[in-house]
């Protein structure tokens, strides 16, 4: 594998600006890679296999109190991290390539906003936003920061509590949490939920027709930081290949769609989109 320096150097990157160049309205779909140098650890490792457990299931949640307890609990942990994120390179470079033209909607699966505080306007938030909070019951909404308010004041033995970083706003916790106080909705007194979309939930309908309608009206694909190892993401790709569209991919490690690349750079996000935007006149 190329280091940095020499991919952004080298002939890959140069293959990659002609791939943008043939292809003037691009579709961009991002993974969690593209946000571990923000400080977000990702779910999989090199080989696309979960580098821990995987993250709570959708149908645990909402049926378990003890879950919610437990998933509340390293929130309010990970939660504090997690709002300290600040856009990368990678993000920031994203942002010129939209700018310059030459990207025309971004969907990613990311939870984050940091495309958006990075500048980049026509983002598709595949999975939601971490920073809302839905209930599930009368379908309110409230800010993220609100609900850690809450979360604190219910539970202040847990307001100095610390846990290495776990992707999402989660921390890899393993204090007891049968004794943590979930706050309810404020409106209706029902269940809270982040406004993301949890292991073993649906997109919902209306976002992914938008996120395919934005591969169809592209000339290509190009896939940045993701395994494609969840079907949400992997869908895109074979929509493109379905269309005939070239796909292109940054990603360090195997993904489920090797086979399917026109041409893959296997090497971090940031200097290869840096390389890119400079090669490309991106200012």
């Amino acid at each position: 594998m190329a280091s940095p320096e020499a991919v952004a150097q080298g002939a890959p990157v140069a293959a990659l600006a002609d791939f943008v160049r043939a292809h003037p309205r691009l579709a961009v779909l991002t993974g969690a890679g593209i946000s571990t140098g923000s400080g977000i650890p990702d779910y999989r490792d090199a080989d696309g296999e979960w580098k821990q457990q995987p993250p709570v299931d959708y149908r645990d949640f909402v049926r378990s109190l003890a879950v919610r307890k437990r998933y509340w609990a390293r929130s309010l942990v990970g939660w504090q991290r997690f709002a300290r994120a600040r856009p990368n390179a990678a993000h920031r470079a994203l942002a010129r390539l939209e700018h310059a033209g030459h990207v025309a909607d971004l969907i990613t699966q990311n939870v984050d906003s940091l495309h958006q505080r990075a500048g980049h306007r026509r983002v598709i938030d595949l999975h939601g936003r971490l920073s809302a909070v839905l209930c599930l019951d009368c379908g309110s909404r409230f800010t993220r920061a609100a609900v850690q308010w809450q979360l604190v004041h219910r539970n202040p033995a847990w307001r100095g509590v610390s846990a290495p970083a776990a992707p999402d706003g989660d921390a890899l916790l393993a204090a007891e949490t049968s004794g943590f106080d979930v706050p309810a909705c404020a409106a209706c007194d029902g269940m809270l939920k982040p406004d993301v979309v949890f292991f073993g939930e649906q997109v919902p309908a209306e976002r992914v027709a938008g996120a395919l309608g934005a591969v169809r009206e592209a000339d290509a694909l190009l896939v940045i930081g993701s395994s494609l190892m969840v079907f949400s993401g992997y869908r895109f790709v074979r929509e493109a290949r379905r269309l005939a569209r070239p796909v292109a991919a940054v990603n360090l490690g195997r993904t489920r769609a090797d086979a399917e690349f026109t041409l893959k750079l296997s090497a971090p996000c940031a200097p290869v989109l840096e390389a890119l935007g400079d090669a490309l006149g991106a200012a």
